[in-house]
């Protein structure tokens, strides 16, 4: 049974109401600075703890909750006869139940007029202690510090008490979020250099934290072999796949959500240059299809055409609303998952005689995740994620050749693809649609000719086609093969020892050929 409670928030949502409710109960309140004069000002019955210890708070507040009276009462074990005696014997009432969460640290290190001397101040010490200690001694004490479990907690305690399945589970919660918060400092404070200046700070800490929570465990990994597990940043990335809802469908293997990462993240891009409907088909993490058009359907039925053999059983993403006439037309293939902003409810009739096509909704939106990692042997590689996007005004035209304004175009959509296809990456375009693509081969070579089988499998002609290629072309022999193929124009990054050799090449063979001095290798 709750007798006493220790309320301390920086973040006071909520916090009125489960401060009336409880004292409604018969729940004796203590609490300190600025929560205690909320609840005062609004007619709840509250105990300072200055009072309450018979120790007033000092330095500045830094010193007002690490007392005996505080911590004795909330860590004693109840079962132990001889911590009810110390209890006792020093006058130290139970503390039945801790309302805590910390100083904003990472909403103070967010900003950019933050100092060194601001981050050290929103370091929170006692509060802290009082999650690990109430988590600590869970069997006895409720500890909260999220305010989304407060309406829970009411309502197990007007039941008669917390279970302890609840106990353990805010508990679990407390030593994540403290965890987390401990990370946070470790990240800021290392980060910083000699300087100790706020506006210098790397980006990589010397010592890295990273925190997710558990999505769901999985029945295998990338093979059946393996086992596997989804996480999502416990920091939100705004329009990333982990904020997804799945409207149908079988549960998500290990490879569904790679590949349906691809997909988005590619379709979004599409969706920042040319806030028209587009449509991404990925197979094996790889874009085997991309197109944009003036409605949905037109995208898809473009995208389509490029690889239908690569499409079956692959991922397709929208970047805009699916509407019923667009859903009847991917219902007549093999798809994993189907991904987009919204579907209309004429779309969600059709999709759903397929249940087992994984539907998922994801918002669209600009974030990205702070960082990138891959692991190796003993380590961890990272980096800041790929998101620069070459704009047309930056391409610089190398070769005597102009481009016309539509190849223009077709050069800045290829580009944009070429970033989301595997190393060594060459695309072909036309018209706002991928016309073949060649991905992850160790010769850009072979990559070249490829993207031309893969366009004469489907019937595609190549003439007439926009090129990019994720890297520079070492030699010309590769410009050779594209331009064979039917390319009219190139896009490429340039920075190769023999540029003049690739650059003599189109001039000799009459192509236009833009640089955009940015690189996009994808391994």
């Amino acid at each position: 049974m709750i007798k006493q409670a220790l309320i301390s928030v920086s973040d006071k949502t909520g916090v009125l109401d489960l401060a009336r409710a409880l004292s409604g109960l018969g729940v004796s309140i203590l609490s300190t600075g600025g929560t205690a004069k909320l609840l005062l000002e609004n007619g709840v019955a509250v105990t300072e703890v200055a009072d309450y210890t018979g120790f007033p708070e000092m330095l500045d507040g830094r010193v007002k909750t690490l007392h005996p009276k505080v911590h004795g009462g909330i860590l004693a074990r109840r079962d132990l006869a001889e911590h009810g005696a110390a209890l006792a014997a020093h006058g130290i009432p139970t503390i039945d139940m801790v309302v805590v969460n910390l100083y904003p640290f990472q909403q103070t290190v967010a900003k950019d007029e933050c100092s060194l001397a601001d981050a050290i101040e929103n370091i929170d010490i006692g509060g802290p202690a009082m999650l690990r200690s109430a988590a600590k001694n869970h069997a006895d004490v409720v500890v909260v510090c999220d305010p989304a479990d407060y309406g829970q907690v009411l309502a197990e305690i007007r039941g008669g008490e917390v279970c302890y399945a609840t106990k353990f589970a805010l508990a679990k919660k407390v030593f994540a979020h403290t965890a987390q918060y401990d990370s946070a400092i470790t990240n800021y404070l290392t980060s910083l250099g000699p300087d100790q200046a706020h506006a210098t700070r790397s980006a990589f800490p010397a010592t890295l934290n990273l925190h997710f929570d558990k999505v769901q465990e999985m029945r295998y990994g990338e093979n059946p072999h393996q086992a596997a597990a989804f996480y999502r940043d416990i920091e939100r990335v705004d329009g990333a796949l982990a904020n997804y809802t799945q409207l149908q469908g079988k549960e998500l293997s290990y490879n569904n959500i790679a590949d349906a990462d691809a997909a988005w993240e590619c379709v979004k891009t599409m969706s920042d240059a040319h806030a028209v409907p587009a449509c991404v088909i990925i197979k094996h993490a790889n874009p085997c299809g991309v197109a944009l058009g003036a409605s949905a359907f037109e995208a898809y039925s473009k995208a389509l055409q490029t690889d239908p053999t690569s499409a079956f059983g692959g991922i397709i993403a929208f970047n805009c609303e699916v509407d019923g006439k667009t859903a009847e037309a991917v219902a007549k293939q093999f798809v994993e998952v189907l991904i987009a902003p919204a579907f209309s409810s004429e779309a969600r009739q059709v999709i759903h005689a397929k249940q087992n096509v994984r539907v998922l909704e994801i918002p669209l939106g600009a974030g990205a995740n702070r960082y990138d990692v891959k692991r190796v042997g003993g380590g961890l590689l990272v980096q800041t994620p790929d998101t620069r996007n070459v704009l047309p005004a930056e391409f610089k035209v190398v070769t005597t050749v102009q481009p016309t304004p539509q190849q223009l175009q077709d050069l800045a959509f290829a580009w944009r693809v070429a970033k989301f296809v595997k190393s060594n990456a060459i695309v072909f375009c036309a018209n706002g649609m991928t016309m073949g693509v060649g991905a992850g081969q160790m010769s850009r070579v072979d990559s070249a000719r490829i993207a031309g089988i893969k366009a004469n499998n489907a019937g595609l002609s190549l003439q007439g086609t926009a090129v990019a290629s994720d890297a520079f072309f070492p030699f010309r022999d590769g410009l050779e093969v594209v331009i064979d193929a039917g390319a009219t124009c190139v896009i490429q990054p340039g920075g190769s020892m023999r540029d003049q050799e690739v650059i003599d090449c189109a001039n000799e063979r009459g192509i236009a050929m833009l640089y955009t001095g940015t690189r996009h290798f994808r391994h």
